[in-house]
């Protein structure tokens, strides 16, 4: 395999990977059995290429931008038709969940014998390592754990009001936000609003072991976004076996397995969001068979299973064209 990852970076971030197309263009990819484009990425080589092409789209742009608004709703808006031209003349357009399949279908046009659902993974391995060598910390009481790009879809917000809610009901409760994004100044804003003082800490962007600190340290995981093209932070908070509460929107339900792996709540809604972290908190066996079962279900993630699953529906796309070269259906 070679891969061609994002080089220079101008900090014009659609800048940067129009930039990076156009370098393929130049430097075509040649003498391999398959091109992998990530999102938008291939939109302009694609348009002349002789091999065979999968688009994999780990979220529709087309759909995130709904959420924004202003400069990033702009460049979103760019970016998505560069994503439309890129799965129209992509073979094979791979999306992480059911949800994004039918986003596809609706936004861009992609017929059900072009689309296949192959989920993101998880290096379990990895975390595993990095879980095991976290310091552990004595809390005065709950934590609760949002690891998040600030973005107005993660609706932050929300949690930020169910955080309030929450101090109220379960003194010494804390909410740790890992992340950073558009929405900071907005975030940093409302918290001061609201004087949530120490009970919730903003943390700002972390290195992996630090994240894994947080992961391992929390009590549970609380993320409101109301898109998601899959949501692998889900993932990761149910490898450290942490019960999940997030909302039943977009492709959350897929992931967080509701009454299973976590409690799944009315998007928009701090104060249901607050109840079922009031309840996780108080219900220790409860939280902990949520925990133990998210576990398991991130299990099912792991490279191996979605390689698998990824050669599945590349084998199909290549048995499809060459049916359709051998003149078949």
């Amino acid at each position: 395999m070679t891969l061609r990852p994002l080089g220079r970076r101008t900090g014009f971030h659609t800048l940067d990977r129009w930039l990076y197309n156009a370098g393929v263009v130049l430097r075509p990819p040649r003498d391999t059995d398959l091109v992998l484009g990530v999102d938008l990425d291939g939109f302009l080589w694609a348009r002349r290429r002789t091999l065979p092409f999968v688009a994999s789209l780990k979220g529709i742009i087309a759909d995130e931008l709904k959420n924004e608004q202003g400069r990033v709703r702009a460049l979103l808006a760019v970016q998505a038709r560069w994503e439309r031209r890129n799965v129209e003349r992509a073979d094979l357009v791979m999306v992480t969940s059911r949800y994004s399949a039918g986003v596809a279908q609706q936004e861009y046009g992609v017929p059900t014998e072009r689309l296949a659902v192959v989920p993101e993974p998880i290096d379990l391995e990895v975390w595993d390592d990095q879980f095991w060598r976290a310091p552990r910390h004595a809390h005065p009481g709950p934590v609760i754990l949002c690891v998040a790009r600030m973005y107005p879809r993660k609706r932050l917000s929300d949690l930020l009001r169910a955080a309030g809610i929450l101090r109220a009901r379960v003194p010494g409760a804390q909410v740790r936000i890992v992340g950073r994004g558009p929405e900071w100044a907005t975030v940093s804003r409302l918290h001061a609003e609201l004087g949530l003082g120490s009970s919730v800490a903003l943390l700002g962007d972390l290195t992996r072991e630090r994240l894994a600190e947080e992961y391992v340290n929390a009590t549970a995981f609380c993320l409101p976004s109301v898109q998601e093209g899959f949501g692998i932070v889900f993932l990761e908070a149910m490898a450290a076996e942490l019960p999940v509460v997030a909302c039943r929107a977009a492709a959350v339900p897929e992931v967080v397995l509701d009454g299973v792996t976590g409690i799944l709540v009315a998007a928009r809604d701090p104060g249901a969001i607050a109840e079922a972290l009031e309840r996780l908190i108080k219900d220790a066996a409860l939280a902990r068979r949520l925990g133990q079962e998210g576990r398991r279900r991130a299990l099912g993630f792991t490279p191996r299973h979605v390689g698998e699953r990824f050669l599945s529906a590349v084998h199909s796309t290549q048995d499809r064209l060459g049916q359709r070269t051998r003149g078949g259906p």
